[in-house]
């Protein structure tokens, strides 16, 4: 915090005499909370004289014609500000105050540093910040003692020892005393072998430079965490993505560290990440046995069986799911169902892969490109990869390759292969009646169809045909409007045109 200062952009305002930045401080270290006249002259002066009153009344004033941003209100002979402070950590708080109270206030201040310094630490564990501190507070001990625990998980045991050889030097020499309990129980721990040290995983995905969009599902995920985040969505939709995003932006919040798994086995993955190579008994079990007082951040991506993630939960941990299918089974979480961009966002997201001018000159094929792959994230990241591969491409020719029909069985190139892999994977989960049902959809070129017109195209039983439609409105192969009314998007009616054009003849 340093010195009392104040700006407004990039222009430092003249907060006045020290004694004026005194009451200011006074009130920013009682942010929200009234002060009385007394209460406040008692803060800036240790020996007031009877002007102090009037001095106070005449700082009040001045502060609040420098800074009316300032919430500063006098009420029933007394004041109260209300702004948003932070300490920056750079230097000595409070400098130029003098008061009794300022000097209270600069030794707590910088206990708490300390005490926030030295959290941080545990969390990192990294020697050389470790040794750092040490060597600034060399009697403080739980420092040292993270420095022994720093040094003996890196193999270096005997430098492990030495600190505590040091530290009892001089605590003896300087101050007549031996170690705590907490830096002789480290001590004993490295002698017997007994020292564990727990793994901090960091296993987040890098976040990608370009995401875009997503700010609502974003913020109530934020809002949703510790407790438990299931995103949904078709395959392309960039759930991981999103997860990762999330994840990144939360990450501050778990210290512990964060864990991403993907496959069936979850608890096994979990422990793993702790340090249990070979979990044996109950997973779940010891999973929140070695999760309980801890704040890991988790991300299971792709979620196949939600029994594998039922007994997992541990206060103070947040897990993100990511998965096709939302398991409405799974209790106490709160779901995030995502779909193609906004139409603003796809086309900010298209420009921010392809070149911006070559979109621009033709917005309105632009248009048309996105509505192809229903605005999904994946599938736009080929076409704009595509697009910046061939300085020559129009937007024109890229959708008059897209529009080209081509049997899926017959040679594809290679990035019509990639923008249709997502409902490759899709369309390989299907049952042969649900995936009929879809080319039915195709050869009629429907865009929306109730129960009973879905039953009159594949001959089927209305009763069987709603069971089929609602198992695919539950992967996002359709789109529920109302009871018994379905939307199909263009990305899937595209890809079954393409997979069985005889359909379309």
């Amino acid at each position: 915090m340093g010195p009392v200062r104040a700006w407004r952009d990039d222009e430092e305002i003249d907060l006045g005499p020290r004694q004026q930045r005194a009451v200011l401080a006074a009130l920013l270290l009682n942010n929200g909370i009234r002060l009385s006249n007394d209460q406040l002259i008692g803060m800036v002066w240790d020996d007031p004289t009877p002007s102090a009153v009037m001095a106070l009344r005449t700082y009040t004033y001045k502060l609040r014609k420098l800074m009316p941003e300032l919430d500063l209100r006098s009420k029933d002979g007394g004041y109260t500000l209300r702004a948003e402070v932070f300490d920056d950590c750079r230097d000595e708080p409070f400098v130029g105050m003098t008061s009794t109270y300022f000097e209270a206030q600069r030794v707590r201040v910088a206990n708490e540093r300390l005490q926030c310094r030295e959290a941080l630490l545990e969390r990192e564990m990294d020697v050389l910040e470790l040794q750092k501190h040490v060597a600034a507070f060399p009697h403080r001990e739980r420092p040292r003692a993270l420095l022994m625990r720093a040094l003996y998980r890196e193999g270096r045991q005997a430098e492990a020892l030495e600190q505590f050889h040091q530290a009892r030097a001089l605590l003896n020499d300087e101050l007549g005393l031996e170690p705590g309990p907490d830096l002789r129980e480290v001590h004993a721990q490295i002698l017997r072998g007994e020292l564990t040290v727990q793994r901090r995983p960091e296993q987040l995905p890098p976040d990608i430079d370009d995401f875009t969009g997503r700010a609502e599902e974003i913020a109530r995920a934020l809002d949703t965490l510790p407790r438990t985040v299931g995103i949904a969505g078709m395959h392309g939709s960039g759930k991981t993505a999103l997860a990762v995003r999330i994840g990144h932006l939360a990450r501050d919040r778990f210290p512990d560290g964060q864990i991403f798994v993907q496959g069936h086995d979850v608890a096994s993955e979990l422990l793993r990440a702790v340090g249990v190579e070979n979990p044996v008994g109950d997973r779940a079990a010891l999973w929140r046995e070695k999760a309980r007082g801890k704040r890991f951040l988790i991300v299971v991506d792709d979620l196949q069986d939600p029994v594998s993630v039922k007994d997992l939960h541990v206060p103070g941990s947040a897990m993100i799911l990511t998965s096709v299918r939302r398991w409405n089974e799974l209790p106490g979480v709160t779901w995030l169902v995502i779909a193609g961009l906004a139409v603003p966002e796809a086309r900010e997201f298209f420009a921010k892969i392809a070149d911006p001018a070559r979109l621009a000159a033709e917005p309105e094929l632009v248009t048309r490109v996105l509505d192809r792959v229903s605005h999904l994230p994946n599938p736009i990241r080929v076409l704009g990869g595509k697009l910046s591969s061939r300085p020559r491409f129009t937007v024109a020719m890229l959708l008059r390759q897209m529009e080209r029909e081509t049997a899926l069985g017959e040679a594809v190139p290679s990035d019509c292969q990639a923008v249709l892999a997502p409902m490759d994977k899709a369309d390989r989960q299907l049952t042969g009646d649900q995936r009929h049902l879809l080319e039915c959809f195709t050869r009629q070129g429907a865009e929306e169809v109730d129960v009973c017109e879905a039953a009159a195209m594949s001959g089927g039983d209305v009763a069987a045909i709603e069971l089929l439609m609602e198992a695919l409105a539950d992967v996002h192969l359709i789109e529920p409007l109302e009871l018994g009314r379905y939307r199909i998007p263009s990305y899937v009616r595209i890809y079954y045109s393409l997979r069985t054009p005889a359909l379309t003849s």
